[in-house]
């Protein structure tokens, strides 16, 4: 017979001051032993993204993150529906630049 594990709930605390943040572009970095996330906030026309939040996680924490992060997506889109990324070019592309207007037609010489 398995052996049933009781697994304790996880109440987070959340301080009063803890803010949220609005981040729409990560920074990741290695060591050996830990992965750095850097969390930033870029808007168009601006030059430098500002950092918002700073992770230092395990590999193994990182690797369990992907997982539930995978999960999580599967889940949201099974309601939500499939969330399409964007085509050729950069992400940042398609975030900060304009959308690029098409070039006129050639005129024809009249027959």
């Amino acid at each position: 017979m398995p052996i049933k594990a009781h697994i304790q709930p996880i109440n987070f605390i959340t301080p009063p001051e803890l803010k949220a943040e609005y981040a729409n572009l990560v920074r990741i970095s290695h060591s050996p032993a830990e992965v750095v996330l850097e969390f930033a906030r870029i808007l168009p026309g601006d030059v430098n993204p500002v950092v918002v939040a700073k992770l230092i996680m395990t590999p193994l924490g990182v690797k369990m993150l992907q997982h539930v992060l995978g999960d999580n997506l599967t889940r949201y889109e099974g309601t939500f529906g499939e969330i399409k990324l964007p085509g050729p070019g950069t992400l940042a592309d398609h975030l900060f630049r304009p959308p690029s207007t098409p070039d006129p037609p050639e005129e024809k010489p009249e027959t």
